[in-house]
């Protein structure tokens, strides 16, 4: 027990050895992570947030938006970038594209949510005082949507930020 308990100290203390001799290393990995968790947010909301909010809009497409949710949070991140290997190679792109796969469920669920959501009476209030539909949308669903929308956009970025440094095995940094 005190054998092993030696060789993890050692192993400890040679990591921050090693911090302590490459003292930009860690700091050029954590912007790296960083990069590639905002690089592949802001892809996932580009796809998900307005297909979620639209979708949602027109009361229709409940099962893509499910759908969506189940594939993103289904599937090991690690299947995914192997997958996307073939096709986009290794490095950076690949992995912010299997990460943003992973981060659009949320997002698109909570979106939809969010705007199927907004109580029916005020939409038709709205529509009454003849509002359009780009009306109702911009000034009455979406503002009451905000707290759900970005409860989606929370869940992705911890998701993708969680998973990011798998990323590192495949060539992406970090």
């Amino acid at each position: 027990m005190i054998v092993a308990d030696t060789a993890n100290l050692h192993t400890f203390v040679e990591a921050f050895r090693f911090i302590g001799d490459h003292p930009g290393f860690l700091l050029t990995k954590t912007f790296e992570q960083i990069e590639l968790s905002g690089a592949a947010l802001g892809l996932a909301l580009l796809a998900a947030l307005p297909l979620g909010i639209v979708l949602g809009h027109f009361h229709r497409g409940s099962g893509i938006a499910i759908g969506a949710s189940i594939v993103g949070r289904g599937l090991p991140s690690l299947v995914l970038i192997a997958a996307f290997l073939t096709i986009l190679g290794i490095g950076f792109v690949n992995n912010m594209v299997a990460l943003a796969v992973l981060g659009s469920g949320p997002i698109l669920t909570n979106a939809y949510d969010a705007v199927v959501g907004v109580d029916r009476d005020t939409v038709e209030a709205a529509r009454g005082m003849g509002m359009t539909r780009a009306q109702i949308l911009g000034r009455v669903e979406l503002p009451l949507a905000i707290p759900l929308l970005f409860t989606g956009i929370r869940v992705a970025a911890v998701t993708i930020v969680a998973t990011a440094p798998i990323a590192a095995i495949a060539g992406g940094g970090g």
